[in-house]
């Protein structure tokens, strides 16, 4: 009979034991699922900064883009006028001979 009544108290023992082992996973999972849901919108805020990042760096290359187009337009501009003052000098020497 000694021999049951140990028994049964290290079960008891053990069973109180894991039901502290059960309580205290319960609140672990319970912070992970909270730590997992705020990692979850920090990940959708920044990836939508990402995204708004990205459209940035495509405007600001079609800005730089269309700024080197004009660059080049007005280039060309000045390349033609030179070209005809040029023509114009030579028309004048070959004038003068």
């Amino acid at each position: 009979m000694a021999d049951l009544s140990v028994t049964l108290s290290e079960i008891e023992t053990k069973i109180r034991k894991l039901i502290a082992l059960k309580n205290q996973l319960e609140e672990e999972n319970s912070k992970l699922i909270q730590q997992n849901e705020n990692l979850q919108l920090d990940l959708e805020i920044l990836m939508t900064e990402n995204a708004e990042l990205k459209e940035k760096i495509n405007n600001l290359v079609i800005v730089n883009t269309l700024g080197n187009e004009k660059e080049v337009g007005e280039s060309r501009q000045l390349i033609k006028a030179l070209v005809k003052e040029i023509d114009s000098c030579v028309a004048m020497l070959n004038a003068e001979q």
